[in-house]
């Protein structure tokens, strides 16, 4: 075991008076992202998966590395992994009594394994059916967004609110991941988009992120699966974000059935977008 990772183990033991996830676990993922992941980033051999998504040597070395550190640490909470089978993942949920860890290795593993600096690390908690913690680290930017169910959503130290954007009532930058929308609705975004400007990133995580850091006014996503969304959905809820599938429904259903998402900063941008995005 590494000198850091002894240090950290000897921390977390010293705190087991309360689960206070967040005072260790951004530095099991940093450390875990500096060693598995910027050691390989761009220099990799990429694979494809059954359904054809990229799947590279870093997103098996990065899961291995974070479901070791979490059994070792809350060894009563399970591990459900992007890089586990569907089977295997949809026993996780169904045995998991004490709360289970949704993490996502390498989100953006497109993204990363060609050069480009935009891709995350995202782990969420589960407990009693409800997403309760979320952590999103990019490790480029060293930018780790966290929260805690009723307990606000952080930037690194800073605290991540929309409040101040609440009086915001026109969509200048729309995040919109084109592919996955049907045909009718990805030609009327082209056509005539009521917000000014458009991005599309690659990473489903930092998108959520991003979007509760005002990086961006609205979002959507016509499939995303339950490791994407999961941290930064409590995250955006927490920095007062408002969430919704394209029908309207909670995005978060407690199962791995793949979900849209449409977001946006406050409740009148997402009542105007998702107007938009039904009719």
């Amino acid at each position: 075991m590494a000198a850091a990772e002894i240090k950290l183990r000897q921390r977390f033991l010293m705190s087991q008076a309360e689960p206070a996830y967040l005072d260790f676990l951004p530095d099991i993922v940093k450390t875990a992202a500096m060693r598995e992941l910027m050691t390989r980033f761009a220099r990799i051999h990429q694979e494809f998966k059954a359904d054809g998504s990229i799947i590279t040597e870093a997103d098996h070395a990065m899961q291995q590395a974070l479901q070791t550190a979490l059994q070792s640490h809350w060894p009563e909470i399970a591990f459900l992994g992007e890089e586990m089978t569907q089977a295997e993942q949809e026993h996780i949920l169904e045995i998991s009594q004490h709360g289970v860890w949704i993490v996502d290795p390498l989100d953006g593993t497109s993204n990363f394994s060609v050069g480009i600096p935009c891709f995350a690390v995202s782990i969420a908690l589960i407990l009693n059916g409800r997403i309760e913690l979320g952590l999103v680290y990019d490790p480029v930017r060293d930018e780790c967004f966290t929260a805690q169910r009723g307990c606000g959503a952080k930037l690194n130290a800073a605290e991540l609110t929309l409040a101040a954007l609440h009086a915001v009532d026109k969509m200048t930058i729309g995040l919109v991941d084109f592919k996955r929308l049907s045909p009718e609705l990805a030609g009327r975004l082209a056509i005539k988009p009521p917000y000014k400007s458009q991005r599309s990133f690659g990473s489903v995580a930092l998108d959520w992120c991003w979007i509760a850091a005002g990086r961006g006014d609205v979002y959507v996503h016509g499939k995303q699966k339950l490791w994407d969304y999961a941290a930064g959905h409590v995250i955006l809820s927490e920095a007062g974000g408002v969430a919704a599938t394209l029908e309207g429904e909670a995005v978060y259903n407690g199962s791995l059935t793949p979900r849209s998402a449409v977001l946006a900063i406050n409740q009148a941008l997402f009542d105007k977008w998702l107007s938009y995005l039904q009719c």
